[in-house]
């Protein structure tokens, strides 16, 4: 059951990144991105990943938290760009 749960938040979470994908530049940063190509993504996780480590070193778990969430909602778009 678990697992059914697991893909099912994962469909639902790809089916919105598409959705903004169709939209325009303007109106998602979704499709912002995307219409940026993968050289813009790569940047964005790259530069995610470098506040993850900073805050990784900072010990402030909330920190850490938000930019652990933001690293992945840039990998989640680079991965649905696909």
């Amino acid at each position: 059951m678990v697992g059914n749960m697991s893909e099912d938040i994962f469909d639902r979470l790809f089916e919105v990144i598409k959705s903004r994908k169709a939209r325009s530049p303007e109106e998602s940063y979704v499709s912002k991105l995307m219409h940026k190509g993968v050289a813009k993504m790569n940047s964005k996780i790259m530069e995610e990943a470098g506040e993850v480590c900073d805050a990784a070193v900072e010990g402030e778990k909330g920190h850490l938290v938000y930019e652990l969430c933001d690293l992945l909602f840039h990998a989640f778009v680079l991965a649905g760009y696909a």
